[in-house]
């Protein structure tokens, strides 16, 4: 199903809603719709008209990082040597973790609000699913590892990293950590 283009005003107002909710994301700021309404100087109507709940806001928000994720998985898949391809993905994945506040609380989420992060996501998780199959036939990562651990261990590593890393340092600190886990996770 297609939807209509916006008008003018209505795509600069959806431009300036995710806009506001953007920043106040990246400061840490929960999003609520009425604040949002107040900040960018629109009626709440206005507002939920084009993001009937928080949750669609923030996986509007987060659309690009999956969208480029997703894109890189899938350019991943090309690569010839799994390892690299593994690895490259990870390391991706985890940069955008540290930098894209909206990806943990999406990614995370059991349920979404819109079917366009839910078809993200499954490409997402489809994608490394398929780059640690290809490491497992290698023989280049252990045998034990599956899909199902990777999560929570890319998590723990963004989680690690935001909270021992300064904002600064944060990707930095990141990869450090995932290179000492595939250290742990490659065979040699």
């Amino acid at each position: 199903m297609t939807t209509a283009p916006l008008r003018k005003d209505a795509a600069r107002n959806w431009e300036r809603i995710v806009a506001v909710a953007r920043e106040l994301v990246d400061e840490g700021t929960p999003l609520q719709l009425n604040d949002i309404a107040r900040r960018v100087h629109m009626g709440v109507g206005t507002v939920y008209r084009h993001f009937p709940t928080a949750e669609a806001l923030l996986e509007t928000v987060a659309t690009p990082s999956l969208e480029a994720l997703t894109a890189h998985g899938e350019q991943a898949l090309a690569d010839e040597d799994p390892k690299r391809a593994l690895t490259d993905f990870l390391t991706r994945t985890i940069e955008a973790q540290v930098t894209d506040a909206s990806l943990s609380p999406v990614t995370a989420a059991p349920t979404d609000a819109l079917p366009r992060t839910t078809e993200l996501k499954q490409t997402l998780w489809s994608v490394g699913g398929q780059l640690l199959e290809r490491a497992h036939d290698a023989e280049v990562v252990r045998t034990d590892l599956t899909s199902d651990d990777m999560v929570p261990l890319m998590c723990g590593i963004a989680f690690a990293a935001s909270v021992h890393g300064s904002p600064a340092a944060r990707v930095e600190t990141a990869r450090r950590y995932l290179t000492a886990l595939l250290e742990g996770l490659y065979v040699r």
